[in-house]
């Protein structure tokens, strides 16, 4: 497999695709996600979005916060991103990798979704304190990953990215226990609710696990 998958093959028009689904409880899944964040924003906020991919969380928060600002690491990604967002005055993003970020900016609200810790390789038992550095006393940290009560839907969904040629095709005999398998090679994975209880924990802040529309598993972290 490439380095990084969405980087160098699942990016720009081919991304925005996975997302137009004709499974309307995917739709439901990708809309409970933004409206269980939207309600804990009051519009003063100032958001950074990890993984943002082209910025489709981006542009359905932006109306709902002060500043909201995404970075991704594909540089299609981004390009395609900046014209999707062209109206949304208060949306900036930036190519940037997850895992050696530069920001000198601090955020009242991080996001993290949509598996974004799988999605990013990234060792979240770690990674939590450094995206908490990035954190404003008082602020929150949102990360998601698919629920179990999903799979039959989220395996559906990547079917039907597979039959679209989005993705390889599907190996079954390795796709079980929450992990989906490509025989191109790609892999994603899920963060358990016990999972996202530890890294709640490592984190050293007060926390919360919880399970939204029986599609995703939530931890929101408040510094």
């Amino acid at each position: 497999m490439k380095d990084n998958y969405y980087d160098q093959s699942l990016n720009a028009q081919k991304l925005y695709d996975v997302y137009q689904s004709k499974y309307p409880r995917v739709a439901q899944y990708l809309a409970a996600e933004i409206s269980y964040v939207k309600k804990y924003l009051q519009g003063s906020e100032r958001i950074l979005e990890l993984g943002a991919g082209y910025g489709r969380i981006m542009k359905e928060l932006a109306p709902f916060c002060q500043s909201i600002v995404g970075i991704d690491i594909s540089k299609d990604n981004v390009e395609f991103g900046r014209e999707y967002l062209k109206e949304m005055e208060n949306a900036q993003l930036l190519v940037m990798d997850a895992h050696h970020m530069q920001l000198e900016a601090s955020f009242d609200v991080i996001l993290c979704l949509q598996n974004g810790l799988s999605a990013m390789k990234i060792e979240p038992m770690s990674y939590i304190k450094e995206v908490l550095e990035l954190l404003r006393p008082g602020g929150k940290a949102f990360f998601s990953s698919y629920s179990p009560n999903f799979w039959e839907h989220r395996l559906a969904w990547f079917a039907e990215q597979a039959e679209k040629g989005l993705l390889g095709e599907l190996d079954m005999e390795k796709t079980k226990d929450g992990v989906i398998v490509c025989k191109d090679g790609f892999r994603a994975t899920t963060c358990s609710p016990e999972n996202m209880d530890m890294i709640g924990r490592a984190s050293g802040y007060k926390y919360q696990v919880t399970e939204v529309d029986e599609s995703s598993i939530f931890l929101v972290v408040e510094k």
